[in-house]
């Protein structure tokens, strides 16, 4: 089922975590993934058509935003009991596929996911240098389906805010699948 990230309280403190990468088995934590101007916290699966359609395109954005010197991760918080594809060791896969640059962590306890507020797959957190919210949304203006020159909405207002210390972008919900909880 689909589901949109509701609005998100602006300003709130990035909270800690310690996860482990689908590709080195290294374990991050915000001090390991934020960079000199924020942080993008995404919340992404293997499996989600959502996802799966912008996958490159995260990638992309996420090397764009690290030249901006915003840290990126992306947090894995589906039950991948009952979704064997969301799987640690298909994470690496789909990471390796893609082209992810940036650690791709799973969320065991799905600890993460709650503290965060997350709903579904994409789900996208702007965090400022300070570490305080600043932008959720979604990614660009497609939806469902990857559409040629969708507005870059995520980038725009991460730039923004390297630029003026806060985003005015207009910031719409993300649409996705809902988040695979245990039971």
């Amino acid at each position: 089922m689909a589901l949109e990230t509701p609005q998100g309280n602006l300003g709130w403190q990035a909270i800690d975590f310690s996860l482990r990468d689908s590709s080195n088995g290294k374990l991050y934590s915000l001090d390991g993934v934020k960079g000199h101007g924020g942080l993008v916290v995404a919340f992404i699966c293997n499996h989600c058509p959502y996802v799966q359609s912008v996958a490159d395109t995260i990638s992309k954005e996420a090397d764009n935003l690290a030249e901006l010197g915003i840290g990126f991760i992306g947090i894995n918080s589906n039950d991948y009991d009952a979704y064997p594809e969301d799987s640690f060791e298909m994470m690496k896969i789909f990471a390796e596929k893609h082209k992810f640059h940036f650690p791709y962590v799973i969320d065991d306890t799905q600890d993460a996911a709650r503290s965060y507020g997350a709903v579904c797959t994409p789900d996208f957190f702007g965090f400022n240098k300070n570490l305080k919210l600043q932008y959720r949304g979604r990614l660009n203006s497609s939806r469902k389906e990857l559409l040629p020159n969708a507005k870059r909405e995520l980038f725009l207002a991460m730039q923004e805010m390297v630029e003026r210390g806060h985003c005015t972008e207009e910031q719409l919900p993300s649409i996705g699948c809902s988040i695979k909880w245990r039971p």
